[in-house]
C-alpha cells in the first residue's frame, strides 16, 4: 500500500491535517491499511458535506493552495446536520456509526493539536446497533469443512492446512494473510500472531495443526515457487489475499454441504464458541482471540443456549432420570428433543 500521505483530498484543511491524522493512525497506532482507508473515506464524506454546506471552500481546480487551510468552525449544530445529510444520502446504521466514530477521533486529535477549541463531536451519539449474534458452525460442520479440500493436490493440502490453522487458533483473516513462515514455532507448538493495532500474541496449536502446517511448509509451499514471504501462497507464489481466502472457504463449505453463507470469521466464531462449550473460561478465550475488551468476548456466551440446556438437563440434581410428581409417584422424564417440541 502506498503511504497515507499520498491520499488526496479536495479540501486544503483535510489535505493538511487529515493526512497527518491518518499517518498517525498508521504509523503510531498501528492500524491496518484497510481500516485507515475506511477512515479516509469518512473524512472525504465530512469534506464533501462542508463544501456543499459552505462551511469551507474547496481547493482550486488548478491544484493551488486554498486561502485558508485551517480546520473549519464545526459546532454541534453543524455536526447534527452532517448526520442528517449522511442519512439522506443512504448511509446505513453501521456505516453511520463508524463515520461518527472517525469524526470524534479526528476532531479530538485536532483539539489535542490546538487546531480547534475542544471537540464538538465528543457528546455526539451514534445510532444504537442491534447485537448481531455470530454465525457459528457445529462441530460436525467444522469437521466436514476441514475434510473438504483434496489432499492429493498442492492446493488442497494448502487449503487443509490453512483451514486447520484458522479453526485451531481462531485467527482473523488479516492475521492469516500477514502470517510468515517464521511465525510458527513447530518445536513449541505455538503461532505468533499480529492482531489489530499490531498487537502480538502467542496462540497454542494442537498436534494435528502443527503436523499439517509442517508438512505444507516442507513439501507443498516450495511447489508454488515463493515470491513473497507469506506463509500461504497462491499459484503465482504471492501471498493469499483476504478475498482469495473468502472464496476458498466458500468453495469448500459448498463441497462440505454447508449451504448457508459463511466467511473466514465464521471459523473464528466457531473456535471461541466451541472452547466455551467445552468448558474454557471467558478470560482464556479473550486472550486467545486477542480481544482487548472482555465485552467483545462475552458476545459468545449468548449463543450456547441449547448447549446450556443440555448441560442443565444432565447435571441439575432435580432433573434426574425420573421426576417425582406432587403426589409422590414417579414419572418418566421427557428427553430434551421431546421437551423442545412441547
Amino acid at each position: 500500500m502506498a503511504a497515507v500521505c499520498s491520499f488526496d483530498f479536495n479540501q486544503a484543511w483535510l489535505q493538511t491535517h487529515g493526512v497527518r491524522w491518518l499517518d498517525m493512525l498508521l504509523a503510531e497506532r498501528g492500524l491496518s491499511a484497510h481500516t485507515v482507508d475506511a477512515y479516509r473515506q469518512d473524512l472525504r464524506a465530512l469534506g464533501e458535506f462542508c463544501e456543499k454546506s459552505g462551511i469551507c471552500s474547496a481547493r482550486p481546480e488548478n491544484g493551488g493552495a486554498a486561502d485558508d487551510a485551517s480546520v473549519p468552525a464545526l459546532d454541534e449544530q453543524s455536526l447534527l446536520l452532517f448526520v442528517v445529510w449522511l442519512r439522506r444520502r443512504g448511509d446505513g446504521h453501521r456505516t453511520l456509526a463508524r463515520r461518527l466514530s472517525s469524526l470524534r477521533g479526528f476532531l479530538g486529535w485536532c483539539a489535542e493539536e490546538k487546531l480547534i477549541r475542544g471537540n464538538p463531536a465528543a457528546l455526539l451519539d451514534g445510532p444504537k446497533l442491534p447485537q448481531m449474534l455470530p454465525n457459528v458452525l457445529s462441530v460436525d460442520e467444522v469437521r466436514a469443512l476441514l475434510a473438504a479440500p483434496d489432499p492429493g493436490t498442492p492446493l488442497g493440502r494448502r487449503d487443509r492446512a490453512m483451514l486447520e490453522l484458522m479453526y485451531a487458533a481462531g485467527l482473523r483473516v488479516s492475521e492469516v494473510t500477514g502470517l510468515k513462515p517464521l511465525d510458527v514455532d513447530f518445536q513449541r507448538g505455538v503461532v505468533r500472531v499480529f492482531g489489530k493495532g499490531r498487537k502480538e500474541r502467542l496462540v497454542p496449536l494442537h498436534d494435528r495443526a502443527v503436523d499439517m502446517l509442517r508438512l505444507y511448509l516442507a513439501e507443498c509451499r516450495p511447489l508454488f515457487a515463493p515470491r513473497a514471504d507469506a506463509f500461504f501462497l497462491n499459484r503465482s507464489g504471492e501471498g493469499l489475499t483476504r478475498q482469495a481466502i473468502w472464496k476458498i472457504i466458500r468453495k469448500h463449505a459448498l463441497a462440505a454441504g454447508i449451504a448457508r453463507d459463511i466467511s473466514p470469521h465464521t471459523l473464528r466464531h466457531s473456535f471461541a464458541t466451541h472452547l466455551l462449550e467445552g468448558g474454557a473460561d471467558l478470560r482464556t478465550v479473550q486472550m486467545l482471540l486477542g480481544h482487548s475488551d472482555l465485552a467483545a468476548t462475552e458476545l459468545y456466551t449468548h449463543i450456547g443456549a441449547r448447549h446450556l440446556r443440555e448441560v442443565f438437563a444432565r447435571c441439575h440434581p432435580r432433573n434426574s432420570s425420573c421426576d417425582v410428581r406432587p403426589d409422590g409417584m414417579k414419572k418418566e422424564r421427557k428427553t430434551a428433543p421431546e421437551r423442545e417440541n412441547i
